[in-house]
């Protein structure tokens, strides 16, 4: 027979499937050996009371033989010699798995990527956390599978009603990514062994007959007669194909003027901005665990944040537990933060950003960009926090408490940012209207969350990059720009993702809609 049960155990019994075996028996009322295979298919911890459990979704087979576990064992098919050719921009997940999928359906995926793959682009994440310098094309956003390569590989998402989020998370164990993905609420593999996914995706796409150019920015797109043939690189080239999928990732400012200069039409969208937050782990452990040690069966504790302050949404972005804040700006002169942690999450930190959201009636003085009105002022905001940090990397950063008052910290509690930080009045540095909200929403966490509000915290300037300020339209049915014809606006930098996963998923479905046509 087989049926389903919920498991409820302690964490020290988290994975051990002997245990499991033992507890769906008595639930069963059956002796252990008539068990012939127990599999969990989801794995989640209830916190709720003072001892937390893990809650353990259960297919259980008894007395009779249980089919064979699924296989993730990658199989793409060579293409054919003449097979279509796709040009993708960009080597993000979006990217990456629009690829796969068209491999999947005969169609030959060319990818042009502005930044290196995953190994080079260490190096040049090395020179701006220790020396402060940016390259443009490679950094903590640009390069071999996104942003999210380089910070954190959280794989949660509430887009399930986009696409098929099992295949997603499939394919990324097919790569080499650990099984837990598939089980666990909140999935995430951890920036340390991401990068190894992402070249086995690559090697996936080239050993099929696909192609992935590195250090290959688009300058501009080839467009004749209201149709997207191809693009130009930085070098010249013209890459010639059936159709161009854009998914560049939301930081692609150039892309974005490139689309405003040539008369396509762009919108501007809401986004939100505001800062990082970090918090001792330790704090956060104790807040949602109930207790001063969570031990080695427990992992590091996150939480999640929402407040109403002046009409508008503040709230926690992108929690990081036993995490590191890192420095994401794409061009000099700017600083930008994100968040990041190791598959582990052991460092002594927590951090999140907590921004607020902006709306069309903030960029008033930003209305001769037109719909570039919300890059121009997450810019600006950008700029006044290099100049804040002394024309470096270094961030802006205030203790929580001297925020609430208005008042410079005199010293500082230390933190995971490496590049350092400077002592200075956020509310200065952030817009007026989104440091008031800020700490009308901060003073809301304080009531909701005991503690958060504390000495040893610290807020760090400025987290800016939560998703697009801008979208691309495009068709509802053919997923083509609405005025453009075979030119595919992908992902999060489109404005139709926020995330691996849900990037992943809108590269498979344009993907699917040109396999269609194939």
């Amino acid at each position: 027979m087989i049926t389903s049960l919920e498991l409820v155990v302690h964490p020290v019994f988290a994975t051990d499937s002997s245990a499991h075996k033992l507890i769906a028996a008595k639930e069963l009322g059956i002796t252990p050996e008539r068990i012939t295979s127990l599999r969990i298919k989801k794995r989640s911890i209830d916190a709720r009371s003072k001892e937390p459990k893990f809650r353990l979704q259960a297919e259980i087979y008894y007395d009779e033989p249980a089919p064979e576990a699924e296989s993730f064992t990658p199989n793409y098919k060579s293409l054919p010699p003449n097979a279509k050719r796709i040009v993708i921009i960009g080597a993000g997940p979006a990217g990456m798995f629009a690829a796969l999928r068209l491999i999947e359906h005969g169609i030959k995926p060319i990818i042009l990527e502005r930044g290196k793959d995953v190994q080079a682009r260490r190096y040049d994440l090395a020179a701006i956390q220790k020396r402060g310098i940016v390259n443009p094309d490679s950094n903590y956003c640009f390069g071999e599978g996104g942003a999210g390569t380089y910070s954190d590989g959280k794989l949660y998402t509430r887009a399930t009603k986009r696409g098929d989020v099992g295949a997603v998370l499939k394919t990324l164990v097919a790569h080499g990514a650990s099984s837990d993905i598939l089980i666990d609420a909140h999935p995430h593999i951890g920036s340390n062994l991401l990068p190894k996914v992402v070249a086995a995706m690559r090697e996936s796409i080239i050993n099929s007959g696909g192609e992935i150019h590195f250090d290959s920015r688009v300058d501009d797109l080839v467009v004749k007669k209201k149709k997207n043939v191809g693009v130009i690189t930085q070098s010249g080239d013209e890459i010639i194909g059936e159709a161009v999928i854009l998914a560049t990732g939301h930081s692609a400012r150039d892309i974005f003027h490139l689309l405003d200069r040539k008369k396509i039409l762009i919108e501007s969208k809401p986004f939100a901005m505001g800062v990082r937050i970090e918090h001792p782990q330790s704090f956060v452990d104790k807040t949602q665990y109930h207790t001063n040690d969570r031990g080695e069966f427990l992992p590091a504790a996150s939480y999640k944040l929402v407040a109403q302050a002046d009409s508008r949404g503040v709230f926690s972005f992108c929690m990081c537990p036993g995490g590191f804040i890192v420095p994401s700006a794409t061009a000099p002169g700017e600083l930008v933060l994100n968040g990041m942690s190791l598959s582990r999450r052991d460092s002594p930190f927590a951090n999140s950003g907590v921004v607020v959201a902006v709306e069309q009636e903030d960029l008033t003085g930003y209305t001769k960009h037109g719909a570039l009105a919300g890059m121009m002022y997450q810019a600006d905001v950008e700029r006044a926090a290099f100049m804040a940090g002394g024309n470096l990397q270094q961030a802006p950063a205030q203790r929580i408490t001297d925020f609430l008052e208005n008042k410079l910290s005199t010293t500082l509690p230390e933190t995971s940012y490496k590049p350092g930080m400077t002592s200075a009045l956020l509310g200065e540095v952030l817009p007026k209207a989104i440091a008031n909200r800020l700490r009308d929403g901060i003073k809301q966490f304080g009531k909701s969350m005991r503690g958060y509000v504390q000495e040893e915290a610290v807020m760090l300037g400025v987290e800016t990059r939560t998703s697009s300020p801008v979208r691309i339209p495009r068709d509802h049915e053919t997923l083509q720009h609405v005025e453009i014809e075979n030119f595919y606006p992908c992902g999060e930098g489109a404005g139709y993702a926020g995330g691996i996963v849900s990037a992943a998923m809108d590269g498979v479905r344009i993907a699917d809609v040109l396999g269609a046509k194939n």
